[in-house]
């Protein structure tokens, strides 16, 4: 390995947009050693979202603690790209300046789909062919992508060689010591991964279609989610790189819980995570206490699916008041409206507070599974300006199934009642009222997997009539429709999608997650170019429907998937697991869902 010389480059690190980026040197950064094996946890979004995200810095602690060399990479902005490409200078890793084609696996983690055409973007500033029929029998490193959208791997099937199902903690290294035994990437070591939890060799599993259906997969094709079942003892770092710019997330973060209780049928985290697995008070404080002590963050954030459903929680937050600096604030997610605490508020910073309704209505609410009630929201509201609030954010989708315009007028009584509960009492400041409303993506492994989207014309009737009838001042955002049927398509898509997305590459398609670069013509030209209909992929599909994710077991059970969607249309609540079994299947698998690990 040779390292890339930032000299030969200075000038263009002077002139482009924060050179910090790319530089390394952070604080509290891990001093990587070249060494037997070489890998490198790539992120295909800039370096303020990737140095935000939990999930490969546990994934690089599990190489480093078996002697392993880990480094990271980030999707460089464009006008480094572009410089580096003139200069004839590969993308490299951060600390060790390694070109990304001396390592010996590079891990692509996959959060958004529209992150797909950087994963691409990052391999051809690399210098390495983008198929793995382009690199099959040559001296390339390893491609694994893991992370949510690995769950349905098709779509980026043609170009990974690895992908990693379910939890990473540990199946990632246990790859890379294979590797080593056999010596690199033989047919008997891809047959040897092959057989653990978690791992999906593309090459040995081909879908097969017929009058443009898929009717089966041939050869290798049962993989099963990679699960750990004792999260308190689990890998996690003890100190965390302090980024040299502002990152999205600038605060020391610590994993309460994984997984969520609540079932909400559009929620696909809700099911790829499950089930519940929890860290204890005492595990929690003392990595709070090391991440601050090792990087003088000034903010811990309680990270989770539903932190309020953490049954400690007043327990995990008096013990972090009391052994944390004193100037050390708690951060708040997202929370749930039934789990909102003026307690926890209290230990929270003034500014907004954000909550998910989703619905307007409670029949909208029970259809999707999120049992909360007009009054739950109203006492959350009612909380939070006790509590000192001026500012709050709530979350809609529009689209859902059986939607009508009743459920939008919802929205807006809603918005009303939170007005008039403000101005029931003199404040001090004046109320900020934000309403998001994103179009609704249907996602495997979610009872709504086999829904249609709705149309970019219905989503745009829904969005104006919003605009007409919100009482004034309440502020109201949106996402753009391309974007979101891009998503859809995507995260439903099988093998044949992947001539799109690299068309879309080379139609300039890359940080398509980013508003102001989303490339919608360059995606259409790639559908078009390939012969293939987007819309396609959006439609309804039956439930007794071959879906090109059917050969993964997430553990979570088909047929209980399709009753659940049975219930939305009934408008019945089947609500959460806290009440007792639902009766997915994970208690068939994983002790924590049996209740064993619950004195944590």
């Amino acid at each position: 390995m040779k390292p890339v010389n930032l000299g030969s480059i200075r000038k263009l690190l002077l002139k482009c947009e924060k050179p910090s980026r790319y530089t390394g040197g952070e604080f509290g950064a891990p001093a990587p050693v070249w060494g037997d094996f070489n890998f490198c946890a790539c992120f295909p979004d800039l370096y303020e979202v990737g140095m935000s995200n939990l999930g490969i810095k546990i994934v690089a602690k599990s190489f480093a603690d078996r002697g392993m060399c880990a480094d990271f990479c980030f999707a460089p902005a464009k006008d480094f790209a572009d410089g580096i490409k003139e200069a004839g200078v590969p993308l490299y890793s951060l600390a060790l300046k390694a070109p990304l084609a001396d390592f010996d696996m590079l891990g692509f983690s996959l959060q958004y789909e529209l992150c797909y055409t950087n994963m691409l973007y990052m391999l051809d500033l690399a210098g390495i062919p983008l198929t793995r029929e382009e690199r099959r029998g040559k001296k390339y490193p390893l491609i694994v992508a893991g992370g949510p959208c690995a769950v349905n791997p098709e779509p980026l099937a043609d170009f990974v060689d690895i992908f990693f199902i379910g939890d990473g903690e540990s199946v990632d290294a246990d790859v890379a010591g294979i590797y080593t035994k056999h010596g690199g990437a033989t047919r008997e070591f891809y047959k040897e991964i092959s057989a653990l939890d978690g791992v999906y060799v593309p090459a040995l599993m081909t879908p097969v279609h017929e009058d443009g259906k898929l009717v089966r997969f041939d050869g290798e094709n049962k993989v099963k989610k990679a699960l750990v079942s004792d999260l308190d003892g689990a890998i996690y770092p003890d100190k965390f790189a302090v980024p040299n710019c502002e990152s999205v997330h600038d605060r020391a973060v610590i994993e309460v819980m994984r997984g969520c209780y609540r079932g909400c049928r559009f929620c696909q985290a809700g099911f790829i995570y499950r089930p519940v697995r929890k860290r204890s008070v005492n595990t929690l404080a003392k990595q709070a206490c090391a991440l601050i002590k090792n990087t003088g963050y000034g903010e811990v954030s309680l990270n989770s699916l539903s932190t309020g459903d953490y049954g400690r929680l007043p327990e995990l937050i008096s013990a972090l008041k009391k052994q944390l600096p004193p100037e050390v604030t708690l951060a708040l997610p997202s929370l749930r409206v039934d789990s909102f605490e003026g307690d926890f508020a209290q230990d929270a910073r003034k500014t907004s507070l954000t909550f998910a309704p989703e619905a307007g209505t409670q029949r909208l609410r029970d259809v999707i599974n999120k049992d909360i009630t007009e009054d739950e929201i109203l006492n959350a509201a009612k909380s939070a300006f006790n509590a000192g609030y001026s500012a709050v954010k709530l979350y809609f989708m529009i689209g859902l199934p059986t939607e009508t315009y009743a459920d939008l007028d919802g929205i807006c009584e809603i918005c009303r009642k939170i007005q008039v509960l403000y101005s029931s009492e003199k404040r001090k400041k004046a109320l900020r009222i934000s309403v998001s409303s994103a179009t609704f993506v249907p996602k495997p492994f979610t009872p709504f997997q086999w829904e249609k989207q709705a149309t970019e014309e219905e989503v745009k009737e829904k969005q104006d009539y919003l605009l007409k009838h919100l009482p004034r001042g309440v502020k109201l955002s949106w996402s753009a429709y391309y974007p979101s049927f891009l998503e859809a398509a995507l995260a439903r898509g099988d093998r044949r999608l992947g001539k799109v997305i690299l068309s879309a590459y080379k139609n300039g398609c890359i940080f398509d997650g980013w508003d102001n670069f989303f490339n919608a013509d360059g995606w259409k030209k790639a559908f078009d170019d390939c012969g293939i209909c987007g819309v396609e992929y959006v439609r309804e599909r039956s439930t007794d429907e071959l879906l090109p994710w059917d050969f993964i077991d997430v553990f979570v059970d088909k047929k209980f998937l399709a009753a659940e969607r049975g219930r939305a249309y009934e408008a019945k609540v089947t609500g959460s697991c806290l009440d007792g079994c639902k009766g997915c299947g994970m208690q068939k698998v994983c002790p924590a869902a049996r209740g064993e690990y619950d004195s944590l």
